[in-house]
């Protein structure tokens, strides 16, 4: 059984960090594009970062470039989100997904119809 577990979300102030992990079980991940989007309350799940397969290709929102910055180890089947200098508008729920379609970003990546595979979230609550 395939899944995806997130964790590290928590509750912070404005200005502080948190760093978001994603382990694979059930299938190794390591030939695919995966990406990390988030769900704030009434409002549509937003791409937040992506990386190809081998983690030598990164790209990530305008909202958050320059603060976050999405990694992978493979030999763990992991991939992480370092979330600095966050902000309240920051908060939501955070979702790690792969898409076992592509190992490259493409262009497509800010798609959440791609991923095939989706973790059950992690909170993230910033306040100020």
């Amino acid at each position: 059984q395939v899944q995806l577990v997130e964790s590290g979300g928590g509750v912070v102030q404005a200005g502080g960090s948190l760093r978001l992990s994603c382990a694979g079980s059930g299938r190794t991940f390591t030939s695919y594009l995966m990406g990390w989007f988030r769900q704030a309350p009434g409002k549509e799940r937003e791409f937040v970062a992506a990386i190809s397969a081998t983690g030598g290709s990164t790209t990530h929102a305008d909202s958050v470039k320059g603060r976050f910055t999405i990694s992978r180890d493979n030999a763990k089947n992991t991939v992480y989100l370092q979330m600095n200098s966050l902000k309240p508008e920051d908060t939501a729920v955070y979702y790690c997904a792969v898409d076992t379609e592509r190992a490259y970003l493409d262009g497509r990546y800010r798609s959440p119809s791609l991923y095939d595979y989706w973790g059950q979230g992690t909170q993230v609550t910033v306040f100020a």
